[in-house]
């Protein structure tokens, strides 16, 4: 009977569990009839063999997994009316976002169903026809942003019902009437700017700035002037002698001086409103440089809706420049093109955010140039994910590689907590950037070129293999300013006299990258004396002098059996480095040099391998040499 008693239990448990784990089917169904009728140019990993909860896109469920309470798809490239009796099925959801896309028709009246609805966002798509009259069903709302459509008719007095409501954005529409009367105690913020309203602004809203009031039709109601204690009694005339004539003069003409002060005041305030407007437009670099993204309390942004964030095909993101503004943002580095940003979005992911500076080219060579750049495809080159081109912003956002960059991984700072960069892992990072940097060369004919080999563009996969970023620049920006810092270290003699990058000079900076694994030097550093030394020169200096083992870093002394390779490595870097370009190898010859060199490595590990334990490696001048000053 004992037994009997756990085992009902063990499967009463075990019942509870896989209810608990369960795709919530019904949402689910609901979920892929939406997807499956709605047409979409972006394609989402969402299919029925597969879980919803925590895998897809831009899909949340609640803690056990039962329900689905988010769905955020801006910017996947929606067209056409939403379909009825898909979404609406949803009756647990709390966050709808599918701004940014191209829905058309009206307000889905089947959308009555979403009761427990809080935050909606459907701004810049092409809605039209009235609001929905009574939006008393949604008691929960807290944020409605229906801004950049084309719905018409007036305001519904019935959002005053929303008593939690702390954000709306009604802008740029086709509203007409009177601005009804919103009692609302949470609103925080609200726009209704750039629509057809009329009428007295009601007192409720005229706590809020005239800003959001702006295209419109619509007056401000004055204030009655209180009457004078000390007036003349009702039907009794003032006395009008000359003193009291003059006295009306000189007032008089104190106020026409006053007005002409408070004029050229006012005309200053103008000019300076109108200046930091502008240097508003800049929204992105000024949240990004404060480093951190306001939340999203403010339901109106800055944002051209014909210059939307451009995604590739394959890529599974969901999020729009909205979602970037809003991102918490950290500095990760200050390039020779622009400066990158890592950006952690509400739903934890993260992305790294190129900000470009001193784009030379037009519109549309940027979006000629990002298609070829977007459609490379390689283990080893890190995919360019979406770009965003405007007049006052050029952006390009990729994965973030948590490991980060070769250069911060050789040159970061070092202490207790730094691991040293192995042997085996600085050849795959040689032979990861190798192969990348060739599938790149094969592209436009076999003529592209990268134009910013270094270190700080080649960054650590999972599988501890270089991958190359930032390619395809040098053509979109402004010639090369005169090589500064550490990055002129990088730069083949033929690019820093005209300042153009070929491919012959993609393979000298790969060979400076080579030189770094092997030293652990950066390319441009100073000795103790603040002396300037320049890696190659030097590395040609102390070869020359017959010192090879002087040139390797004395961390990666500790590892066995690997003289041999790091001399062969260090020989297919000196050739990458001549001066002349046409004596360097290609890139496709420079792969198969080193899968040479794993090859001997994986000779002499078998041979070790097949030693006893006891026996001891015999001892070698580079042994003996290895007393590097750092």
């Amino acid at each position: 009977m004992e037994v009997l008693y756990v085992l009902s239990w063990i499967c009463i448990l075990g019942l509870v569990l896989f209810q608990g784990n369960a795709d919530p089917v019904e949402d689910k169904q609901a979920l892929l009839d939406f997807v499956n009728k709605m047409p979409h140019s972006r394609a989402l990993n969402w299919n029925q063999t597969s879980p919803v909860c925590n895998n897809w896109t831009g899909v949340t469920c609640n803690a056990g997994g039962s329900r689905i309470i988010a769905v955020r798809l801006p910017g996947i490239g929606l067209h056409g009316p939403i379909p009825a009796n898909t979404i609406s099925r949803l009756s647990a959801l709390q966050v709808l976002s599918l701004r940014s896309n191209g829905i058309s028709g009206h307000f889905p009246s089947d959308f009555f169903n979403l009761r427990n609805l809080s935050f909606l966002y459907l701004q810049y798509n092409n809605l039209s026809g009235p609001l929905p009259v009574d939006f008393s069903v949604w008691r929960n709302l807290t944020i409605v942003n229906l801004s950049n459509n084309r719905f018409n008719q007036s305001i519904p007095s019935s959002l005053s019902n929303l008593t939690h409501l702390q954000a709306l954005d009604l802008a740029n529409n086709s509203l007409s009437g009177e601005i009804p009367e919103l009692n609302l105690p949470s609103l925080q913020q609200i726009n209704l700017s750039n629509n057809k309203l009329t009428g007295i602004v009601p007192k409720s809203l005229l706590r809020f700035p005239s800003l959001v009031f702006e295209g419109n039709n619509v007056s401000f109601e004055r204030i009655p002037p209180h009457p004078s204690p000390f007036g003349a009694p009702y039907g009794e005339p003032y006395p009008t002698s000359k003193k009291s004539r003059r006295l009306g003069e000189t007032a008089l003409l104190g106020i026409i001086i006053a007005c002409c002060i408070l004029a050229i005041v006012a005309l200053v305030f103008f000019v300076i409103v109108c200046c930091s407007r502008r240097k508003s437009e800049d929204v992105y670099s000024r949240k990004l440089q404060a480093g951190g993204m306001s939340p999203e309390k403010a339901v109106s942004r800055s944002q051209d809706a014909n210059n939307r964030l451009f995604f590739f095909e394959g890529c599974n993101y969901t999020f729009d420049l909205e979602d970037l503004l809003r991102a918490s943002a950290e500095v990760l580095g200050k390039g020779t093109y622009g400066i990158s940003y890592k950006a952690v979005l509400e739903d934890a992911t993260t992305v790294v955010v190129k900000r470009l500076k001193e784009v030379s080219v037009g519109k549309r060579e940027f979006e000629q140039q990002m298609e070829v750049v977007g459609s490379i495809r390689h283990p080893n080159v890190i995919e360019l994910k979406a770009y965003y081109y405007s007049k006052d912003e050029r952006l390009m956002v990729y994965d973030y590689y948590s490991q980060g960059s070769v250069s911060s991984i050789l040159h970061g700072k070092k202490g207790e907590t730094r691991t040293p960069l192995d042997w085996d892992t600085r050849m795959k990072i040689a032979i990861g950037a190798a192969r990348g940097i060739a599938r790149i060369h094969t592209e436009n004919g076999g003529k592209f070129v990268h134009g910013n080999i270094k270190s700080s563009n080649i960054f650590v996969n999972s599988q501890q293999y270089g991958s190359v970023s930032d390619l395809g620049l040098s053509t979109i920006m402004g010639a090369l300013a005169p090589p500064i810092s550490r990055a002129a270290g990088y730069r083949a003699p033929e690019v820093t006299d005209t300042r153009k990058a070929m491919q012959p000079s993609d393979v000298y900076s790969f060979g400076v990258v080579l030189l770094e694994l092997l030293t652990g030097k950066s390319p441009i550093h100073t000795t103790g004396g603040d002396e300037i030394i320049h890696l190659v020169r030097w590395v040609h200096s102390v070869v020359r002098e017959e010192w090879t083992a002087e040139v390797f870093d004395i961390e990666l002394m500790r590892y066995p059996n690997i003289e041999e390779e790091m001399v062969e490595m260090l020989q297919i870097a000196m050739t990458c480095v001549v001066r002349m370009p046409d004596q360097r190898p290609k890139m496709a010859d420079l792969v198969k040099m080193i899968e040479n060199v794993r090859a001997i490595e994986s000779e002499n590990r078998q041979s070790s391998g097949n030693r006893s334990e006891s026996s001891t490696p015999p001892a070698t001048t580079m042994g003996k040499e290895s007393h590097v000053s750092q």
